[in-house]
């Protein structure tokens, strides 16, 4: 590129807008692999990241088969036993949900499904599938549940008028079969961190839903991304002057496996922050993938490094 052109911020993988040298982050461990199973869901949120709906088919359900064979390459090259992470879209939307879960819960790993815990999730023959995986694998298996606030008003504001109370039955019903489970939650709402985890609490402890809204690997309230904004870009500089190791930010531990649609085979992603920017597809193959990823998008500043947050 011809730097004596101005360059826009986030356009140029190796220099920002400034001229300064990009941030990169390289592979170190691989603590997670994501799953997409597709962008559709059964609801359509007013912020979603992944513009998940019930019409957006942009990227298309994975099959057991094509899971697996990502698995087989973990077996492969010696890595894992992992977390395995299964996200939409709505999870449970894909027919292949639970044999999916099942393979690779079969294999050692631990595996985490994100859901909004509505009605795809209580359709019985999904919840006899759940309810086999939890009898075999035990608290190897947790469902993450969205729910954005613990109030009806706020979370109904983002999701839909009665979708709080419909996840609020999924999770009550999942807790008690007795299923490891976690929440995330949003800061789209004007409060601190400590009221809203106080909010969540009152409601976890009002149904008995197993969750300790004070730590943050049981309930995780995400920053939130505005794929409009202006955040800084993350230089080489940075990390010192944040005081961050790359080693802490998602991409050195993580990748994501889609498939778009009109695609022969998936492609593995860099994150799962990023899935419709074809610059941060690291190739066919897991061990393809395991390379360095330059920080080029907003989220990369918003979410990860200066946000803090991680979607494991």
């Amino acid at each position: 590129m011809n730097h004596s052109v101005p360059i826009l911020p986030f356009t140029d993988p190796d220099v920002t807008a400034k001229g300064e040298a990009r941030a990169s982050v390289a592979f170190d461990r691989l603590e997670t692999l994501w799953f997409n199973t597709g962008s559709l869901c059964n609801i359509e949120c007013a912020h979603c990241y992944i513009e998940s709906s019930p019409t957006n088919d942009r990227l298309v359900y994975l099959t057991a088969g094509e899971v697996a064979s990502y698995l087989d390459e973990m077996d492969t090259m010696g890595l894992g036993p992992v977390e395995i992470g299964f996200t939409g879209g709505e999870p449970f939307m894909n027919p292949d949900m639970i044999g999916m879960a099942q393979d690779a819960l079969s294999r050692g790993h631990r595996v985490l499904i994100l859901t909004n815990a509505m009605k795809p999730m209580m359709r019985p023959k999904v919840q006899e599938g759940l309810i086999a995986l939890r009898e075999r694998h035990g608290d190897r298996l947790t469902l993450r549940i969205s729910l954005d606030h613990f109030s009806a008003g706020n979370h109904d504001e983002e999701r839909g008028a009665g979708t709080w109370q419909i996840t609020l039955e999924g999770m009550i019903w999942l807790a008690r079969n007795g299923f490891a489970m976690t929440a995330a939650g949003r800061s789209l709402w004007d409060e601190d961190e400590a009221s809203a985890r106080k909010g969540f609490a009152a409601l976890f402890e009002r149904h008995a839903i197993p969750i300790d809204a004070f730590k943050p690997a049981e309930l995780v309230i995400f920053p939130e991304m505005d794929p409009g904004g202006h955040p800084p870009e993350i230089t080489t500089a940075c990390w010192d002057i944040l005081s961050k190791d790359p080693s802490e930010v998602m991409c050195a531990s993580s990748r994501m496996v889609v498939k778009r649609k009109g695609a022969k085979a998936p492609v593995v992603l860099s994150c799962t922050l990023i899935p419709y920017d074809a610059g941060f597809e690291m190739g066919d193959t897991l061990e393809a993938s395991l390379k360095p990823v330059k920080l080029n998008h907003r989220f990369c500043a918003q979410f990860c490094v200066l946000g803090g947050a991680s979607c494991s």
